[in-house]
């Protein structure tokens, strides 16, 4: 299952939740204290998976690389003149 996938099911049931609290809302009443912070929850959750769809959708688009040309003509032999040969230490010249 696809994270999309994933986040919409999770969608889905944070709707019937909703629903259900509202349902219990309006058979408990919304003065209460412990009705107050379902309801806060739900939100919450809501908020924190909307917060999730924003940031996976970041994450799905993939960056394109820097594609660097690397020419086939000769470099310069200047810029190698004070190089040192790996393994073999500087060159010495006449």
């Amino acid at each position: 299952m696809s994270v999309h996938d994933d986040l919409t099911s999770v969608q889905r049931c944070l709707d019937d939740l909703t629903r259900s609290v509202g349902r219990l809302e309006q058979q408990l009443g919304s003065g209460g204290l412990d009705m107050r912070r379902v309801r806060a929850d739900a939100d919450h959750l809501r908020e924190s998976v909307q917060l999730l769809r924003a940031a996976a959708s970041l994450q799905t688009t993939p960056a394109k690389p820097e594609l660097v040309t690397i020419p086939d003509t000769p470099y310069d032999p200047k810029l190698w003149t004070d190089s040192d040969d790996e393994g073999l230490g500087a060159r010495h010249t006449p």
